[in-house]
């Protein structure tokens, strides 16, 4: 009746079809449509560490247009203003020197950010969440030269988490 070839490509048809049944192209946040353009505002630091505003503003304005599910206004025209407040950042040992228990070697940096995203127009909130975004650090010659390497990676994953959210909806 059926071939063994027969059976085996019609079981790879079904397979991949199963597989990709829940798969949506596009934004599937329904807070924000895809066609919107964002406006990244200012992001404040409220921490004592210095740079992080400039750094997390840049990641996600380039964040926002490496992913392209929306556009990125670079003036004043945006339908949605995306701002937020570093709350917290917080530095965490996670491994030591193998022969000296007290002298750190890796520690974990932790961002905590409350994002926003308004609609301009109507000055609706259309999200208001709180975005943690950390990575893993090895102490070199020192402590401030560590944090400095760490900051745009801190930055990167911040942006990424935030634009994440703002496509994809809750999470």
């Amino acid at each position: 009746m059926w071939s063994v070839t027969a059976r085996l490509l019609l079981l790879m048809v079904v397979g991949l079809t199963a597989g990709c049944a829940g798969y949506r192209v596009g934004a599937v946040n329904p807070a924000i449509p895809a066609d919107q353009s964002i406006q990244v505002g200012l992001f404040q630091n409220g921490t004592a560490q210095p740079g992080l505003s400039e750094s997390v503003n840049a990641s996600i304005r380039r964040e926002l247009h490496r992913d392209g599910t929306f556009e990125l206004a670079t003036a004043n025209d945006g339908d949605v203003l995306l701002t937020g407040n570093i709350a917290s950042y917080r530095r965490s040992a996670v491994s030591f020197q193998p022969k000296d228990i007290l002298s750190v070697r890796d520690f974990v940096v932790e961002l905590s950010t409350r994002v926003k995203a308004t609609e301009k127009t109507s000055g609706k909130v259309l999200v208001d969440r709180v975005v943690t975004s950390r990575t893993t650090v090895r102490l070199g010659d020192d402590l401030a030269s560590s944090e400095r390497q760490a900051l745009p990676l801190l930055a990167n994953d911040l942006a990424k988490r935030t634009v994440a959210m703002l496509s994809e909806g809750g999470w």
